[in-house]
């Protein structure tokens, strides 16, 4: 019988400035640095799925496509969807879907560090 995969275990943008990115989720999404991360990458103390932003692999240049991330929707869970959305557009920070009902709760996405579109829900 093959192998199967259980499913994500780890979540990683790969970005031209690690701390300038880590830094947008810190002040604009409260995520706190794990106790520890390799010298390539921030790691972030999330749960159930460790999530971290890092260096470019090897041959990988985000100039060649019309934003990083395109095809790939990420989510955050977060406990009030609604404040999370007014904090970000307090900050300036870019909505690229306004708040909807969803399945999952109020969902909205917005532009995160580098021009990824993330999108968070919940509350």
């Amino acid at each position: 019988m093959p192998v199967a995969i259980d499913g994500p275990d780890f979540i990683a943008l790969q970005v031209h400035d690690v701390e300038a990115a880590a830094a947008f989720c810190e002040q604009h999404l409260g995520l706190r640095r794990a106790a520890v991360s390799p010298p390539h990458a921030i790691v972030f103390d999330t749960k159930p799925i460790p999530f971290a932003v890092r260096a470019l692999l090897p041959g990988v240049s985000l100039t060649d496509t019309a934003r990083p991330g395109l095809g790939v929707v990420l989510w955050f869970r977060t406990a009030d969807a609604r404040q999370l959305h007014d904090q970000l557009v307090a900050a300036g920070v870019k909505i690229i879907e306004p708040m909807t009902d969803s399945p999952f709760g109020p969902k909205f996405s917005f532009e995160g560090p580098e021009g990824y579109i993330l999108t968070a829900h919940g509350g």
